[in-house]
């Protein structure tokens, strides 16, 4: 088995919150309870089995980068059109509003948010809808694209100071890439769309993990 690692220099993202789905997961790096993809028991569908592998671990040193949380969920959404066996909270729109409500950003200043998911939205059919910015009703938060201006939005509104990036992975519906960014734009946040990213079992892996790490060294000027 071949293992990389890169030793990353001159990364300021500062104070980091990262919202995600399973490929930022790892067994004990999430909150308790939340689902997780990797585990540290090396298994039939990975070669990913130490949180030293992971793109978001290699990206974070402590100092000038430190990753406040890891809001990464295995399986969930960024819209409350859900998989069957997760209650609406597990979405992305509901985690963060729950961080809001916790006072999350009262207790923690953030420097960069970034987000990464569509991943799972995309895979089993959720409504995608239109890009809209405002004026969100229930019904239009079921659909990926109105759930991430509501999401955009939020985040703008909770860390009015923080640089935001989007995280598109591949294989994704085009309507959705296409989606993900107009929306960046209009709120005038960052974007870094992915244009490779090895798999196993439709993960990424340890060679998926560095894919997403050089491309985000390289968006960010690294």
């Amino acid at each position: 088995m071949i293992t990389y690692f890169v030793e990353v220099t001159g990364v300021y993202l500062g104070n980091t919150l990262l919202i995600g789905d399973s490929y930022s997961t790892f067994e004990g790096a999430i909150p308790e309870g939340y689902d997780s993809w990797y585990f540290k028991a090396p298994g039939k569908n990975t070669d990913v089995f130490k949180k030293e592998q992971t793109w978001w671990y290699r990206l974070f040193d402590g100092e000038d980068n430190i990753l406040i949380r890891n809001e990464s969920y295995s399986g969930t959404t960024i819209c409350n059109s859900v998989r069957p066996q997760y209650s609406v909270d597990t979405s992305f729109i509901n985690r963060f509003d729950k961080l809001i409500n916790d006072g999350f950003f009262e207790k923690n200043k953030i420097d960069t948010v970034l987000i990464f998911g569509g991943t799972n939205d995309s895979y089993i059919d959720s409504p995608i809808g239109e890009n809209q910015f405002d004026n969100f009703n229930e019904e239009d938060l079921l659909k990926v694209l109105p759930a991430c201006g509501y999401l955009a939005k939020r985040v703008s509104f909770a860390a009015p100071d923080a640089r935001i990036c989007w995280l598109i992975n591949t294989e994704l519906k085009d309507e959705i890439v296409d989606g993900i960014i107009r929306n960046a734009e209009h709120f005038n946040q960052d974007y870094i769309r992915f244009t490779k990213i090895d798999k196993l079992s439709g993960h990424p892996s340890v060679k998926g993990m560095l894919d997403i790490l050089n491309a985000v060294k390289e968006h960010f000027e690294i």
